[in-house]
């Protein structure tokens, strides 16, 4: 009997070492993501402006579906501004009528680290979703500048969709070349802008300023058609509906990691 009950005893303590590295293991493995959102609401004419709902929310569920950690970073910090007219019914894709009775995840939107308390260190890789709002505080930002410019010295995935690559327009190398200067890109493109009779509410043609600096501009043969490239570990979708292609791809290269 004795025997029996050191035997059940040894096993337990076997049991509990084997549970112990078990989740040893799981949180080491455990990949953490910055998504970096707008704090720009709106333009001098009064016209509101804010992230693009759906570009936030497909990456933002995708990510935690495969257990990454999130962190909601802006300029400002606080509560981010969401373009009213991602709201629309026309534009409300699954993602974001999850998001509209989802409590926990507007409560992450609407108190977000302020950009300036955040560090690549910290993190596996940075997303940047779009709307048009991120061209107005982000290609300038000294600290988003400084954070992208991190991540990629230390080798880490960023990714950027539809507007979301306006925040690489003043991304140097060391050596003072633009980073995307013949790196394959896409982004939203002035077919999209002048459909879509956007065009008065833009700083800049994304399209157009992307290819300034160097890069190898590509978009689909279809206008709004979901659309994502990858050259190493830079990732950039073009339009709204390329949120989950390049959500898809930044997941591909966290796990190459």
């Amino acid at each position: 009997m004795k025997a029996k009950i050191k035997y059940v005893s040894a096993l337990m303590a076997l049991i509990s070492l084997l549970a112990l590295h078990t989740t040893s293991v799981f949180a080491q493995q455990k990949k953490k993501v910055l998504i970096v959102v707008t704090s720009f609401s709106v333009l001098k004419d009064g016209t509101k402006m804010g992230l693009w709902l759906e570009e936030f929310t497909t990456p933002y569920y995708l990510l935690k579906e495969h257990n990454i950690e999130l962190t909601i970073a802006s300029p400002d910090g606080g509560k981010a501004p969401i373009d009213p007219r991602s709201t629309l019914p026309d534009f409300l894709t699954p993602s974001a009528k999850q998001f509209l009775v989802d409590a926990q995840a507007q409560a992450v939107l609407n108190n977000t680290v302020k950009l300036s308390a955040v560090k690549a260190k910290d993190y596996d890789a940075v997303f940047y979703p779009g709307g048009h709002a991120p061209m107005w505080d982000l290609p300038e930002n000294a600290k988003s500048i400084a954070l992208i410019q991190a991540f990629i010295e230390q080798q880490k995935p960023v990714a950027f969709v539809c507007h979301g690559p306006a925040a690489l327009k003043n991304i140097k190398t060391k050596s003072g070349a633009y980073f995307i200067n013949g790196k394959t890109v896409t982004g939203y493109s002035n077919n999209e802008e002048q459909t879509g009779q956007t065009t008065n509410v833009i700083p800049f043609s994304l399209e157009d300023m992307l290819k300034e600096r160097g890069a190898k501009y590509e978009k689909s043969e279809t206008p709004w058609g979901p659309f994502a490239v990858q050259d190493g570990l830079l990732i950039t979708g073009q339009n709204p509906a390329s949120a989950e292609p390049t959500a898809q791809k930044l997941l591909a290269a966290l796990a190459a990691k």
